[in-house]
């Protein structure tokens, strides 16, 4: 964990502390999927310090190695692994001298986590305040930091955690409802999906540690598409998808991307198809059937426009 943690910490150094303002984030991207074993939480660190010079990593990660401390201080030595979730739960949710009485909670003003701020695990961290994506992984990574076999999941707009007790059984664990367990019955009513999503693995099932780190990873195609950086956003939208294909979201990101070029580079240039230099228009066909590409593989996954693209 701490040969990855500098090696990540170097990583934003190169990066210039922004995502917009590197000339090998391709490279910085990829280097996110190279320790099979690292610590989640420095990968989500990392990509923060790439969105937002602010951040500072370091200082980040002492909170959460304090807080990892904090809680494992709290479990008895003989404590069975129901007694470690309860633990997990009232360290995050109960008011106590645990959180300096300072639970974290669910942010009903931004509860997808849509403005970028709310996105970054500082965000949380200072204001406890959270929302569905900052929530489930701090859970998530201080749950496995004391023993507890986690992942993250997704529904639409929506990440959740997979639980796998010591039998053998999976739960699905709300992190912004306390950590209580919830039934896949409970998502698809509230967040409704297509049985073809379900059937697929697009949403509802246990993401691998390479997914999971495309999944924090992908704050980034947000932001750079957000920038007008359309070429940037599409190369690491498909660093993404080669470790994580049936990424829904990413797809339609892709999709958006490169529509964002044709805007760009041809819609907003051009009154008339004749004026459109011959290369140009060579590259607008391909990027216009990248984006019809990009919308149809999300599609044929189970993804639907009702599903989201914020």
């Amino acid at each position: 964990m701490v040969i990855l943690m500098v090696a990540l910490i170097q990583l934003f150094a190169m990066a210039g502390g922004h995502a917009t303002q590197s000339n090998n984030l391709d490279r910085e991207v990829e280097t996110l999927f190279v320790q099979p074993d690292g610590d989640l939480a420095a990968i989500k660190l990392a990509v923060d310090g790439m969105l937002d010079p602010s951040v500072n990593v370091g200082v980040e990660t002492a909170k959460i190695d304090a807080m990892s401390k904090r809680l494992a201080d709290m479990i008895p030595h003989n404590a069975s692994e129901a007694d470690k979730l309860q633990y997990l739960r009232q360290f995050l949710y109960e008011a106590g001298s645990w959180n300096d009485n300072r639970p974290f909670e669910y942010d009903l003003s931004d509860p997808l986590g849509t403005h970028p701020d709310n996105r970054k695990l500082s965000q949380y961290l200072a204001t406890r305040r959270g929302n569905c994506i900052t929530m489930p992984m701090l859970m998530m990574f201080l749950g496995s930091r004391i023993g507890l076999n986690m992942t993250l999941a997704q529904a639409p707009l929506h990440v959740f955690i997979k639980y796998t007790d010591a039998g053998g059984t999976i739960w699905n664990l709300e992190a912004t409802s306390g950590g209580g367990a919830t039934r896949d019955l409970w998502y698809r009513q509230k967040l409704p999906m297509s049985d073809v999503a379900v059937s697929r693995g697009t949403y509802l099932r246990a993401l691998t540690r390479e997914e999971s780190v495309a999944l924090i990873a992908s704050p980034l195609v947000d932001h750079l598409i957000s920038a007008g950086e359309f070429e940037q956003a599409v190369a690491v939208s498909d660093i993404l998808l080669s470790h994580y294909p049936i990424f829904a979201y990413v797809l339609v990101k892709r999709g958006t991307a490169y529509g964002g070029l044709l805007k760009r580079d041809v819609i907003d240039k051009y009154q008339r198809s004749a004026d459109i230099p011959a290369d140009l228009r060579a590259r607008a066909d391909g990027w216009y059937r990248q984006n019809l590409e990009s919308f149809a593989r999300a599609e044929a996954l189970g993804w639907r426009p009702e599903d989201g693209n914020p």
